[in-house]
């Protein structure tokens, strides 16, 4: 990207390793944080001179806190004319994108660094990391590399975010509530996302619920899977599901805080569906691919948990079972389902805890383990 645009944007949640990527990146490149309060005040108070008075390339970290450096950068990257002037991350999606929307539109590559992926976690360790282990912790890379409890690193994740990124940006009156909101949209992950039932549930209003919702996305803590559809009278539902980027996270807020009560969780099946989902969004965003992935559902009550449309000319069905035994009634429908929307037989696939991948009469049983390092 650096070598394409003048502009690089890098956004993802916080504490995903943004900011220790760029720098290793470009070692070369001055460094600035608008999260500290004194960078900050120069650079909202005299953008031009912030922009001018730094010669080379330059970083900024968490430029979304001075909105008025992005009509300045477009100003001196247009002089100067060069590719990978600039690289900006942000936690703040909403207004990473309004700015960039506003100022350097056509100038500035995008990309998204999420937590590690389970291949990318496995590398950094010695060994085999475990799939439920892994689904336990999550990818972010502090707690990986700290080997810190999920127990203390999450409530001071919450914490930050909380005060950094959702008072800041909406009228949160009562934390306590929002809180409470977080743990009722985990114990909803991977159901169709009901507005009503939380506002009643949380006993905030539906446009208080629709802003939260908005906020979690862009953060990069959530993200909905759409369901799909080829014939519009079959469709049953507009509503989305709801996902969490990082299970590790998830299963803080369900209150799982050891290997055992997971496995003994009535939200396990929920915790694994969002493994194999979000792992499934990250390899193809790890390698420059915009995911697009949809769910299954018809009015004869036909679910298919996942359909990988990435590459439109060999789409994939997948169900998601956290049984450690595959049973054929699994696959049920994918045989009808696929034979209707045009999936190939040998793209059609039940992930599930087994411990090897074979293949079935009606699809390739994969483990999970499998399916995380393909």
């Amino acid at each position: 990207m650096a070598g394409w645009f003048p502009v690089v944007s890098l956004t993802g949640p916080r504490q995903s390793g943004k900011s220790t990527l760029v720098r290793h990146a470009f070692p070369d490149y001055s460094y600035v944080t608008l999260e500290d309060p004194q960078t900050r005040r120069a650079a909202l108070e005299d953008p031009v001179s912030f922009i001018r008075n730094r010669k080379g390339g330059l970083i900024i970290d968490e430029a979304q806190y001075a909105p008025d450096l992005f009509s300045m950068i477009q100003v001196v990257s247009d002089e100067r004319g060069d590719a990978g002037q600039y690289i900006l991350t942000g936690s703040q999606n909403f207004l990473m994108m309004k700015s960039i929307g506003q100022s350097l539109a056509g100038r500035v590559g995008i990309l998204k660094l999420l937590p590690f992926s389970f291949r990318e976690a496995e590398r950094g360790q010695q060994g085999q990391l475990e799939v439920d282990l892994f689904a336990l912790e999550g990818g972010y890379p502090r707690l990986r590399s700290a080997g810190m409890p999920s127990s203390v690193y999450f409530p001071s994740y919450i914490d930050t975010y909380v005060e950094r990124d959702v008072v800041g940006l909406l009228d949160v009156r009562n934390k306590a509530e929002f809180h409470k909101f977080l743990s009722i949209i985990a114990q909803s992950v991977g159901a169709l996302i009901n507005i009503s039932s939380l506002s009643r549930d949380t006993g905030v209003n539906v446009s208080t619920i629709k802003s939260w919702l908005s906020i979690l996305e862009q953060s990069y803590l959530t993200f909905s899977l759409q369901p799909y559809y080829a014939n519009a009278k079959k469709r049953l539902t507009k509503t989305p599901k709801l996902y969490f980027y990082d299970t590790g996270l998830l299963c803080y807020l369900l209150k799982i805080g050891s290997l055992e009560q997971l496995l003994e969780s009535p939200y396990l099946g929920a915790v694994f569906e969002n493994l194999i989902v979000s792992e499934t969004a990250k390899s193809h965003l790890n390698v420059g691919e915009n995911p697009e992935l949809y769910f299954y559902r018809d009015d004869s009550k036909r679910e298919i948990d996942l359909l990988d449309c990435t590459n439109s000319g060999s789409p994939k069905a997948i169900e998601i079972k956290s049984s450690r035994t595959y049973h054929d009634k699994y696959a049920r429908h994918l045989q009808t389902v696929c034979d209707e929307i045009d999936i190939a037989k040998d793209a059609r696939y039940v992930v599930a805890r087994v411990d090897s991948t074979y293949e079935s009469k009606d699809c390739s049983v994969v483990s999970a383990r499998d399916w995380l390092l393909r």
